[in-house]
């Protein structure tokens, strides 16, 4: 069975600072239109840092589109077109929690949630972290509180729902893994 789509009309519906609307008319496979809706978004990093006594680094911080905290991992978007993800995460650790990390290692890159937004999201894991002398200063309107947790509390607060970030719990649950191997 064919499953692709063929664009017929791309109409802008709004076009932000972080994000873009389009509205598309598509001609399906057996011939009828359809609408879909999509939110063009920058590609982002996400970065799970491990300090030296194997504690992960957590932030808090408000997220208007839910209308409350999450608990999540360093992230971010990556801000120029000649920025790599790998330049980007480097960047988000030391604008948001203020280390560099001295072995940085890509576990995985994906959709974010792609049956409405193209953002695709490279995820890092972070170790050897050591603090920054010149740390970068927080993206403008940007709130964070951060605190430290074990794996074992990091699981917890998954299994309680107090970790409900998508990128953030793939994160703990690799992670979890790699203890597991040792």
């Amino acid at each position: 069975m064919k499953l692709n789509e063929k664009l017929v009309f791309d109409e802008e519906k709004y076009k932000g600072d972080l994000l873009n609307v389009r509205k598309l008319t598509v001609k399906l496979p057996n011939g009828c239109l359809a609408t879909r809706e999509i939110v063009k978004h920058a590609d982002a990093v996400a970065i799970l840092p491990i300090t030296s006594d194997n504690k992960i680094i957590l932030e808090k911080q408000w997220r208007s589109p839910i209308n409350d905290v999450i608990v999540e991992i360093p992230a971010g978007k990556i801000d120029e077109r000649d920025e790599n993800p790998r330049e980007a995460a480097l960047r988000e650790l030391n604008e948001e929690i203020g280390y560099e990390s001295q072995d940085l290692q890509k576990i995985c890159s994906f959709y974010t949630s792609p049956g409405f937004t193209d953002e695709y999201m490279t995820l890092y894991f972070a170790k050897n972290l050591v603090k920054v002398d010149n740390k970068l200063p927080k993206d403008f309107g940007e709130n964070i509180e951060l605190f430290e947790c074990s794996i074992k509390e990091a699981l917890k607060m998954i299994e309680q729902g107090n970790i409900k970030d998508g990128k953030t719990i793939t994160a703990v649950y690799y992670f979890e893994l790699l203890e597991k191997e040792k």
